[in-house]
């Protein structure tokens, strides 16, 4: 039996289009916080996402340190269901602060 030869070549990943788009929107400091707008997509699944993002973030303002790993989970499960995902929290977001360098 022979071998066959090996291609070298990657092929590129495939560039799925989204299934829907979802934007989280900040409504201030009194519950509900939170307001989960669709442009498009599967009601079915919008609904579904809405609520388990309401879930992890109902009681948690932008400010609380256990939004920013619920947030990460948001948007994992985003990914997870080919949503594009948007947010708007009312206010510019600081940047990651640059790791230092050693000389």
């Amino acid at each position: 039996m022979v071998d066959a030869p090996i291609d070298a070549t990657v092929p590129a990943e495939e560039v799925i289009e989204p299934v829907g788009h979802v934007r989280v929107v900040y409504l201030g400091p009194v519950a509900p916080h939170w307001d989960i707008q669709s442009d498009f997509g599967d009601p079915a699944l919008i609904d579904a996402f809405r609520d388990r993002v309401n879930a992890r973030l109902v009681l948690l303002p932008p400010h609380d340190p256990q939004f920013r790993r619920n947030r990460e989970r948001v948007v994992r499960d985003a990914e997870r269901e080919n949503l594009t995902l948007e947010w708007d929290l009312g206010f510019e977001e600081p940047e990651a602060p640059a790791v230092p360098q050693e000389a």
